[in-house]
């Protein structure tokens, strides 16, 4: 299983071909303020459609971690992160470039991020199958009490305000509800329509949400602001080997692993994500280093905190996505999807079920951390005049792709119809800052939890009784409830300090 999992990636020429692609659009993607990695996977679910399961994982995989990587670039030439996960990375990335060493943020950012993807990848093989064979014992009220936490973790853990993030997940619950219903096929929500049968499908719903609403942000902002930021960007750097020497190196071996040990404890935990560990990475380098007051000036170190980590993340991110089948973010929320919609069920009896496609998963990641450490390092310069490409270009051509890609999903016009109403959505949501990874998880987890709730009562006649008598299903209701607490006590304290300064 795990010569046949691998070998379908590795010895298979077209899918090193997809994977390097995939490597560099996510990269593209990535270094592009406005293009995240989310954005990129969702777009590319249409393409993987009708590839083999493998090849198609291999595919998203390779997106996830180019987009990730692909944000230190504008992060260190033009002081804006091209993801959320690099954030950090502007902190000491641009002040090192403006000081004209350009070449040594970027080189130290590339590589730094390599081996925190590896990191994350040692983590992932190592702790997966663990993990696995202890939830293999779940049954119905455990697999439905997981989705109950894993909903009300990651609505927490997505916003400041806890009633908006409920509100955006049981609107991603009553969309899933739309269509034939598990078990009986009842019809529910479908108002005559034979579209609706079947329910939205999972790619319109996600590049809508993501994509398109990304890009009626971004064609706001561009009407709000015109000029953007081309003329900002630092093009005149060199690189001499990994622009940086062997002794800066060294140096850093211990900031690396502290880093890559928080990225992958941040990814396990649903809902927080690179675009927290990359900030809390670089906050534990400051304050645990010998020099703190140089932090922000332009040192390595920072750059180091924040790509290790963030990298590694992706690695943590991936062991209860496919141990527990949890999301910890809106980008493994995609990933979650795209397994769905090649037929393979996260959880733990994916290793017996579909392991080939898990150690793919494990090729496929290694695979695309050597291709992301070429690509930047040889194409570096393309993908700074990428950045001077006038954002309408861009945008538009991103929007006819989703819509084509919408419609060759089913060769119907009302999947068009679909990605616009779910980008009006998205774009609605973001406009009154709510999150979206509630509802792509309300919507993905729904029909789980449904399922598994109707199962779990047909075994109990309706008795609701063995949620709390067994053991694992309790404590993960309990977990649920207990994070609802923490938070709003969080959300109340946030709150009672602002009136207090006020």
């Amino acid at each position: 299983m795990i010569y046949e999992g691998m070998s379908a990636v590795l010895f298979n020429p077209s899918c090193v071909i997809w994977v390097f692609i995939g490597t560099f659009v996510g990269i593209v993607f990535g270094c592009i303020p406005g293009l995240t990695a989310t954005m990129a996977m969702a777009m590319f679910l249409p393409v993987t459609y009708n590839m083999a399961t493998t090849q198609g994982i291999s595919v998203i995989t390779a997106l996830y971690i180019g987009g990730i990587s692909g944000g230190l670039i504008s992060a260190i030439l033009i002081n804006i992160p091209g993801t959320p996960s690099s954030i950090a990375t502007c902190f000491d990335g641009h002040p090192l470039s403006a000081k004209g060493e350009a070449g040594k943020a970027l080189g130290v950012g590339i590589v730094f991020s390599f081996l925190g993807t590896l990191v994350g990848l040692i983590a992932l093989v190592l702790i997966s199958p663990t993990l696995a064979a202890i939830a293999i014992k779940f049954g119905p009220f455990e697999y439905f009490s997981i989705t109950i936490f894993s909903l009300t973790l990651i609505i927490a853990l997505s916003s400041t305000d806890i009633v908006k993030g409920l509100l955006t997940g049981v609107l991603g619950l009553v969309f899933a509800t739309v269509g034939m219903a598990p078990i009986d096929s009842a019809e529910r929500y479908v108002f005559g329509t034979v579209n609706l049968k079947s329910g939205f499908d999972i790619l319109t719903v996600l590049i809508g949400v993501f994509a398109i609403a990304e890009i009626l942000l971004a064609a706001e902002e561009a009407r709000l602001n015109p000029e953007g930021t081309s003329g900002n960007i630092i093009t005149n750097f060199k690189i001499k080997g990994f622009g940086f020497s062997f002794a800066e190196f060294r140096s850093q071996i211990f900031n690396m692993l502290r880093s890559s040990v928080i990225g992958i404890i941040l990814g396990i935990l649903p809902g927080i994500g690179g675009g927290t560990s990359n900030v809390l990475s670089y906050s534990v380098a400051k304050s645990q280093s010998k020099y703190p007051e140089k932090f922000g000036t332009g040192i390595i170190d920072g750059i180091v905190a924040s790509e290790t980590a963030n990298n590694a993340t992706i690695g943590g991110t991936i062991i209860p996505l496919l141990t527990l089948g949890i999301p910890g973010d809106s980008t493994s929320a995609i990933m979650l999807g795209a397994l769905i919609m090649k037929g393979v069920q996260p959880g733990p009896l994916i290793f017996q079920q579909n392991g080939q496609i898990v150690y793919a998963i494990y090729a496929a990641m290694g695979l695309a951390s050597l291709f992301m450490l070429g690509i930047m390092f040889w194409g570096m310069r393309a993908f700074v005049r990428i950045l001077k490409i006038p954002g309408y270009l861009l945008l538009s051509l991103v929007f006819v792709l989703c819509t084509v890609g919408a419609y060759g999903i089913n060769s119907q016009l009302f999947d068009c119809y679909c990605l616009l109403f779910f980008g009006f959505v998205g774009y609605l949501l973001e406009k009154g800052r709510y999150p979206t990874a509630p509802l792509i998880l309300g919507f993905v987890l729904g029909n789980i939890m449904e399922e598994n709730l109707r199962r779990a009562l047909s075994y109990t006649n309706g008795s609701f009784t063995e949620f709390f008598t067994r053991p694992m299903s309790c404590t993960f209701l309990v977990l649920a409830v207990v994070s609802l607490i923490i938070n709003l006590v969080a959300v109340y304290k946030t709150r009672h300090k602002k009136n207090r300064i006020v």
